[in-house]
Formats: C-alpha cells, structure tokens, sequence
C-alpha cells in the first residue's frame, strides 16, 4: 500500500497512519468497480450517520471498531481542553473538544495575516492556468464547488487562488475565521458523503464539490477587515460527517450564534463545528489579492517526501501540517506578488 507523508511544523518528514485506510482502500477500489450500489449506499448521508453512531457515540463499539486503540495513539494534549479528562466518554466528546486556542493556539500580531482555519493538512493551489501553483479539476472542480447557479461568485472568484484543510478524525473539528470581514452570503450545496482519506481522494473524480458543503462569502474590504477581497470559507462534510454546526462566537466558545449575512467575523474566532469524524475546509482568494507563506509554497514540492497525490496527479503535492490560527498568508498589496 503506498506510504502518504506530510511536512509537520518543524519542517520534518513525517508517515501518516491513515485511518481505516484498508477499508477505505477496499471500498474505493473493489466495492466502487464491483458493487456500485453498495458503493452509492455507503456514501449516502444515511449511512454516514449511521457509521458516525457507531464509531463515535457508543461506548462498546469503540473498542469493537478499533477506536480506543485509535485514540491511546493519536496523542491527543488533553492538557489543552476546556472540559476535564473524564468528561470524554465516547469517541465524539474527544472529536468535538473546546480547547483554550487563546492559550495553545495564538494567532500572529500582524494585523494583515490570513490564518489557518484548522488544524489540518494543508495545501496549496491556484485556478490561474498562469500560476506556478495552477491545479486543474483535480481535488475539485470550481463551477461545482462555489455553486453552478452563484454566477456572481464564479465571477468573482474566477482565476485565484485556494488552499485545501484537511482535517483528520483526531484533530481539533472546530473552524475558526481565517479572516476578518462581513459576512455576504451563505448556502448550502447538496452532495455525496465521500471519504477524504487521500486514498480516496485520488480515486473519486474531484472529490471534495461533489460532496455536501457550505459556502461562505466573506468581505475583508470593510474598516476592520484583513483587506484581502472576497474570501470564499468552504466546509465540506466527509464520511461520517453529517452535520456542519455554525457557531460563531465573538470570544472564546461564549454565546454562540447562527452565521448568517450581516454577521462581522473576527479573525481567528470560532465560526462551526464539524460532527465529528474527518472533514476538509477549503479557502478561496480572489485573483492576485493574496500570498502565500513561502514555506508552504516550498513545501509542496519538497523532495524528501511521498505523497499519494503526487503518484495520481502526476504534480508535486507535499500537505503541510499547520495549527489553527497560524499565519498562512497575506494580502498583496500594489499588484506585489
């Protein structure tokens, strides 16, 4: 089976243990050819709740399915958690922790900084056919991914660039504002529950717009705002995500409410709350008003490294691991790139 390495944060190469990545290999690969309605059942959103409840609701069945194991491996600092260790009594309470991100996850003090919207898996690629970053239709297809019917944001969005978070089933599952701006638009996109296990990924024809998603449309030129333009914040469920929770708060995981427009977003701030599993968050800049941290620029090409999507995509596709509210980017100012 072929290995899948990322970069971590001290710049090492590291192999990712893939969860359940012999059934995900199994179920992309000989249920998709050979059972195709099997395959279509299992990637519905009934049975993505139904997989959720047993994996992650009930107590016997983490230790039938393989998760308390699972979770004694993921190294998990419950230090960091707001609730106590023996609050955590099912796979979904780890998955669905409130961590003190103000603490253990402090944003940069530059004021212009875009920021990680998770602690993920990131990449980075652009939709301008001219940028050294350019990646056609592989993870995604744009019309697909914004909406075919948003006209208004196909065009706005057309030709820039975008990041891809994503989030492993031990990782912290909240989405924090990658930005600061108004919100001007939310809807929901209907789709498939696939999985976003890299395995997977390479095997489904741009994965990440043909599942279920919500976009938010962002305005940072606002007082106030990262003045970065538009910014598109896409959730994407996963298999065994079925709901995408929005639950801005303005301060720590205080008085949440419902993201819709008109609400200002705080940069670095709690925004939704993926139940529970893996999951994916995508960013979407408009064309020359963003760059990336050249780390990550440098990373994705990083010759030390294998990567699954490298063999299927025929491109370097090095994921870089990054924390919540880290410095990603910045705007581009004058034209600079």
């Amino acid at each position: 089976m072929l290995m899948h390495q990322y970069i971590d944060r001290k710049e090492n190469v590291i192999d990712e243990t893939l969860f359940a990545d012999r059934i995900v290999q199994w179920l992309y690969s000989s249920a998709r050819e050979k059972a195709p309605n099997v395959f279509k059942a299992l990637t519905s959103a009934q049975s993505s709740r139904l997989l959720a409840h047993l994996n992650f609701d009930m107590a016997l069945t983490t230790r039938l399915l393989g998760n308390k194991k699972f979770l004694k491996q993921c190294g998990l600092n419950l230090a960091e958690c707001i609730d106590p260790p023996e609050s955590f009594t099912t796979a979904r309470r780890i998955f669905e922790r409130k961590i003190r991100y103000w603490e253990c996850r402090p944003q940069p003090v530059q004021t212009d900084a875009i920021l990680s919207p998770a602690d993920s898996r990131m990449l980075i690629g652009s939709l301008n056919d001219h940028s050294q970053l350019f990646i056609k239709d592989k993870f995604f297809k744009f019309e697909e991914m914004i909406g075919t019917d948003q006209h208004k944001w196909l065009s706005a969005f057309e030709g820039g660039d975008f990041a891809i978070f994503r989030l492993t089933p031990d990782k912290y599952h909240y989405n924090h504002a990658p930005v600061s701006g108004k919100v001007v638009d939310i809807y929901e996109v209907d789709g498939h529950f696939h999985s976003c296990n890299p395995g997977a990924i390479v095997k489904v024809v741009t994965p990440y717009s043909k599942n279920r998603r919500v976009v938010t449309i962002i305005d940072t030129d606002i007082p106030g705002g990262t003045n970065v333009g538009l910014v598109a914040m896409i959730e994407v469920v996963a298999l065994m995500i079925g709901e995408i929770e929005q639950c801005y708060s303005d301060k720590e995981y205080l008085n949440p409410v419902t993201v819709e427009p008109g609400l200002f977003l705080k940069k670095g701030q709690p925004k939704s709350l993926y139940h529970p599993g893996s999951s994916t968050d995508v960013l979407i800049f408009q064309k020359n008003r963003m760059k990336f941290d050249d780390k990550l620029v440098s990373n994705l090409s990083n010759p030390q490294a294998v990567s699954r999507f490298n063999d299927a995509f025929n491109q370097p596709l090095i994921e870089t691991d990054v924390a919540v509210r880290s410095l990603i980017g910045t705007p581009v100012y004058n034209g600079e790139r």
